[in-house]
């Protein structure tokens, strides 16, 4: 600077003297790096060690593996819980640490724009010219600079006169205060909020002002900020956990403030459920005399008809359905849930009318602990009295006169696990209940309980009993995990029979109308049929891919349905086989896509598998398994070809018509977490964990891939990407909350200027982050809690998938906070992604642990929406709120 020497101000700062250059000249590039790393550190004050980390399953501890032969003790339920805890604490810190590489990454980031600036902005005013303007990101540092030095109380002075200072809002500084300056352990989650940069650029323009000709001073294209003229409201800045995310407003919308965010008109109707638990839930599969077949998976009850191949749904639990049980009279249905996520959450059964799907009685709202494990019906007395025992400790056993909704009786039953339970048919004072090394006889008189225990005497005591059902006449026939039936004495509380007859454990029993006896294995996966005296008569084994036997259901005494530990359920006969009816994945999913133009749709999990199914005949048209867990796919414009990305960075392009697999590509060794095709097919983008998205030209129709290039410059890894409408630029979003566009076309650059791409259009919107989808957030979220979205092809409605089970849609765009939403329950798990149809007829939503695959039909808002389907897609609910 020109004769002039700066006057050194009380924190170091190097103010400007006498030559009228503005103070924020002469700022020294090490104080500014201590004013943002200062900024940096009250926004992550302290590892949280209560902070969920990205992607993990706020709902996982649910969905444990229980099969027969790692059934933990219920004594020791307090360790994993620990281990469980201190790992969810662990990966907190990661996340915090994580956040932290990624801020000091944008702090150097700025600080070299701002070593780039200075040199410029001085040359300029030794040679008089007109100033050049800082960019966007210089400003946002240098205001944040000034805000910190107002809030540490530390005011420049500049020769003995005083450096005015202006006052923010008194709602704006203490939202300030609360985002940056809160405790992050006293707060553990901060608000998302919203608010406006006026002040921003009112000082921003009040500094330009002293420069000379600044007051009529207009950008050009490759300015780095946005015009001065349009002022304060061209952009707002969101916070998610304390750190901003400036959002552009686009040119069509002249006044933010007055945008009016309306429930879309829209509402979705759950269609088809696709997918049964039978990994880890025993029982759950009866026949009742309408023709249907009723099972459970996630929080929805399925009645499905086997002969129409139609679905009804019970959806009034809120969250995870565990066991089910049928009235004596084949209508009534009762189904416990476990306690779920929420800190209000209590498990409770419902009783039902499986006729009319209404909702009858409420059982033991807050009495049972952590979930209800076993529910039973009296058979003796009509179906009085309802035996529910539950997953606490204990393993409560309680006896309910469920018309009145009275409790007769509570014991506790065992600190093993307990895996039955059942009233003896010809007497309902008489309950058995079995599971880890005990079968128990209880015996109800007087309001008071008896327990023996059944004696094994000179038989090996097996480690579990698994199942038992009651033969014609009187006898008590147990399944153990030796493989064995054992015929218990009906007053002596002893064995009077060993039967040989699983290799493995026997997991079901099913008596038939004559006294024949059905027997199904885990690892032989044989069905046997025996004869009333134990004589073995007919077998079967069903396919190897469909895992172990775990339910029997009889249809005519001739049919069967079969569930199996690969959450299926099989329709057949010993002598023509048996087929699948349902079918689904055994793993958490995560790879969600809807085919351009077919009515079609693939998934992809950790179980390895990837399913391709029809949404308009609701069923699956092939699954084949790879050599790792898929998490990502998309289909190639063309609709011939589809590629899925694996855990390794590995990624593969499958033929839909051979199955086969047509290239085979590896980019990095991390995760794959995106794949999106460019609009026309040509490009193909590849978001992984490694921070970076390979960009591959596509040729030979999506059969031929040769890399273009390589997008660098996220600090965390990518979650989400779209392609804009003319296939040369690319909107992303990564881990540490950051939006950046990319110049494909121009060599996979990335555009600094982020204020240039407000206007672009976007063939798909993915991302969860962007003006257009801001409102999405809830108040309190914390940048983890929506996993995915989707907007429908016709743009006027978004479609979010969050870590709290549930599906939202709003109307798109929704840029503003607290946007209204129709909310949707069903899953039982974070909801892991969400697609529209390629005519926006349906949405698809995913669960993550459990295993199901929701389909919707949109319905309403006057547009024309593709409303094909077959009679096979006639679907009645129990009334759902959606609100």
């Amino acid at each position: 600077m020109t004769g002039a020497r700066g006057a050194v101000c009380g924190d170091g700062a190097l103010l400007s003297g006498t030559s009228g250059a503005p103070w924020w000249i002469g700022i020294r590039t090490d104080v500014v790096f201590h004013v943002i790393l200062t900024k940096v550190f009250e926004a992550h004050g302290g590892l949280d060690t209560d902070h969920k980390a990205p992607g993990r399953d706020s709902a996982s501890a649910v969905f444990s593996a229980a099969s027969a032969d790692d059934v933990s003790a219920g004594s020791s339920a307090e360790l994993p819980d620990r281990m469980s805890l201190m790992d969810v604490r662990l990966q907190a810190q990661e996340d915090e640490i994580t956040l932290l590489k990624s801020s000091l990454a944008d702090a150097l980031r700025k600080l070299h724009v701002l070593d780039q600036q200075i040199p410029l902005i001085k040359q300029h005013l030794i040679a008089g010219m007109e100033p050049v303007l800082l960019p966007d990101v210089l400003v946002n540092a240098l205001l944040e600079g000034s805000a910190l030095m107002e809030e540490t109380g530390s005011k420049p002075q500049c020769q003995g006169s005083e450096v005015e200072e202006r006052e923010e809002d008194e709602g704006v500084q203490k939202e300030k205060e609360n985002l940056w300056s809160s405790s992050v352990v006293e707060e553990h989650i901060h608000p998302t909020t919203i608010r406006s940069l006026q002040q921003s650029h009112q000082d921003l323009n009040g500094l330009t002002d002293e420069l000379p000709g600044s007051s009529s001073q207009t950008r050009g294209s490759d300015s780095p900020g946005p015009p001065r003229e349009q002022g304060p409201s061209q952009s707002i800045k969101m916070f998610i956990r304390g750190r901003p995310i400036t959002m552009y407003i686009p040119s069509n919308i002249l006044n933010y403030e007055d945008l009016k965010m309306d429930l879309p008109p829209e509402k979705l109707d759950l269609d088809w459920v696709y997918g049964y638990r039978g990994r880890d839930c025993r029982a759950n599969l009866y026949v009742l005399p309408s023709g249907e077949a009723v099972y459970f998976i996630a929080c929805v009850v399925v009645l499905y008809h086997i002969t129409n191949r139609t679905q009804r749904h019970y959806r009034k639990h809120t969250d995870c359905v565990r066991c089910l049980a049928i009235h004596p009279d084949k209508v009534r249905v009762a189904t416990g849930q476990t306690a779920g996520v929420d800190k209000d959450g209590k498990p409770f059964v419902y009783i039902w009318d499986s006729t009319t799907l209404a909702t009858l009685h409420q059982i033991g709202l807050g009495t049972f602990e952590r979930g209800v494990g076993s529910v039973a019906f009296s058979q003796a007395d009509g179906g009085a009295f309802l035996c529910v025992i539950d997953d606490s400790n204990e393993h409560m056993l309680s006896v309910w006169d469920w018309a009145k909704q009275s409790r007769q009786v509570e014991v506790k039953s065992t600190n093993e696990a307990v895996l039955a339970v059942e009233f003896n048919p010809s007497d309902s004072n008489i309950i058995i209940s079995c599971g880890k090394s005990h079968v128990y006889f209880w015996t109800l008189s007087a309001g008071t309980v008896t327990k023996k225990q059944g004696i094994f005497g000179k038989y090996k005591k097996p480690k579990f009993i698994l199942c038992f059902v009651f033969s014609l006449t009187g006898d008590v026939l147990t399944g153990d995990s030796e493989g064995n039936i054992l015929t218990w004495g009906k007053s002596t509380f002893q064995i009077m029979r060993q039967t040989r007859a699983h290799e493995g454990s026997v997991f079901t029993l099913c008596v038939l109308q004559g006294g024949a006896l059905l027997s199904g294995g885990g690892k032989d996966r044989r069905i046997i049929r025996w004869s009333a005296d134990l004589a073995p008569e007919r077998e079967c084994e069903i396919p190897e891919q469909f895992g172990a036997v775990r339910t029997i259901g009889n249809v005519d005494g001739e049919e069967l349905l079969v569930g199996t530990t690969r959450n299926a359920i099989l329709r057949g006969t010993f002598s023509d086989g048996f087929v699948a009816i349902v079918q689904g994945h055994v793993d958490e999913m995560w790879g969600l896509a809807t085919h351009p133009f077919q009515n079609i749709f693939l998934t992809c999990g950790n179980d390895r598998q990837v399913c391709l199914w029809n949404s308009e005949e609701h069923s699956m048209d092939w699954s084949t398994t790879l050599e790792e867990s898929g998490l990502c796919a998309d289909f190639c414009p063309n609709g011939a070809v589809v590629s899925v990305g694996l855990n390794t960075g590995r990624w593969v392009v499958m033929d839909l018509q051979t199955r086969q697999i047509v290239s085979d590509l590896t980019d990095g060794n991390e995760q794959l977490s995106v794949m999106r095709y460019s609009p026309d097919g040509s490009f193909l983008a590849v978001g992984s964990h490694d921070n970076f998205i390979y960009i591959y030209s596509v040729t030979e129709s999506g059969r031929r891939y040769t890399r273009f290039g390589k997008c660098t410059g996220h600090s965390s890894f990518i979650t989400h990407l779209d392609w804009s409408k003319d296939g040369k630029y690319i909107m992303s979003n990564s881990g540490d909350y950051e939006i950046l566009y990319w110049d494909v076309a121009g060599g996979c650059k990335l555009l600094r200027n982020r204020y240039e791409s407000k206007d672009r259009e976007w063939a798909s919107y993915t991302c969860v982050l962007g003006f257009h989808v801001m409102g999405v957030w809830l108040e309190g979220s914390d940048g983890t809690d929506i996993n995915a979205l989707c907007r429908s092809h016709d743009e006027k409605l978004v479609a979010v998938a969050d870590d709290f089970c549930k599906v939202h849609l709003f109307q798109y765009p929704c840029p503003k906070p607290k946007a209204p939403s129709h909310r949707y329950e069903g899953h039982g798990s974070h909801v892991t992604n969400v697609c529209f149809t390629h005519s926006d007829s349906h949405l698809l939503s995913m669960g993550g642990k459990d295993t199901c695959v929701l389909q919707w039909r949109v319905r309403g808002g006057g547009g024309a929406r593709d409303g094909r389907a077959s009679a096979s897609s006639t679907s009645t609910s129990s009334p759902e709120p959606s609100t």
